[in-house]
């Protein structure tokens, strides 16, 4: 089994089994674990012929890394996508492009946190470079509550580069720094996007920032002088998404 991943949670597991039944190979359920919620699991394993097990809730817990909720499933290797996708994705043209770049981000649990806001703000495609960064693993997985299996994780070599070729398509790249002078609120973000946040306490790159069209802020009216990048990318994302949405003026 080591060339599969073990991914645990009811929602991870139930995207899975929605987006990527193929993926998945078993499902073990805690023993004597029968809500409805689990029931649903059961129900989309059988639709997809993926073998259900049981197992002692002691066993799971050697097997995941946080809470699994007596939910494990083993699947094969995670998705993550290289520089080429992101020129397959503004080619196809659905909608105004609204990129997230995470640079240097190398905790999981802000990874998967900010991928679900990234999902739930319409984000087409979360991008971090191949060094220095957090990737899909279980716990990534658990925290974005199934957004990891419907969001696009693309993994660049050079991320300066990468950010270049973008503006070269027509994308404003937008950083964020706390010595910015003007706020992320006073930015017209309708057009084609692409926010870059960087990792806390250090912040973005040096090359990254000389890449950035516009640098913005968050207003801190408190004693603290930053927020945890998850929850600063969630404010600025929906920032983007309030200005888009067509009776709200920018």
């Amino acid at each position: 089994m080591s060339q599969w991943e073990r991914v645990y949670g009811v929602h991870a597991v139930e995207a899975l089994l929605r987006h990527h039944p193929k993926r998945v190979k078993q499902l073990w359920l805690a023993e004597g674990r029968q809500d409805p919620r689990v029931q649903a699991l059961v129900q989309l394993a059988g639709e997809a012929r993926v073998p259900v097990g049981q197992r002692e809730r002691r066993e799971l817990d050697e097997w995941a890394e946080g809470v699994h909720q007596g939910v494990v499933a083993e699947v094969s290797p995670s998705q993550v996508w290289g520089e080429n996708f992101l020129d397959e994705l503004l080619a196809r043209g659905e909608s105004v492009p609204l990129l997230l770049v995470l640079d240097g981000v190398t905790d999981p649990h802000n990874l998967g946190a900010c991928l679900r806001t990234a999902d739930a703000a319409g984000v087409q495609a979360v991008i971090v470079p191949k060094d220095k960064s957090a990737t899909l693993n279980a716990t990534v997985r658990k925290v974005a509550c199934g957004a990891a299996e419907v969001i696009p994780l693309v993994a660049v070599t050079n991320l300066a580069r990468t950010l270049e070729k973008l503006q070269q398509q027509g994308l404003w790249i937008v950083g964020t720094a706390g010595e910015a002078t003007q706020e992320i609120y006073d930015l017209d973000l309708r057009g084609p996007t692409v926010l870059v946040m960087g990792a806390e306490g250090k912040g973005m790159r040096r090359l990254t920032r000389e890449h950035c069209d516009y640098l913005a802020k968050l207003p801190m009216g408190g004693s603290v002088s930053s927020l945890n990048v998850s929850v600063a990318t969630g404010v600025c994302l929906f920032e983007a998404v309030r200005q888009r949405r067509p009776s709200v003026p920018a």
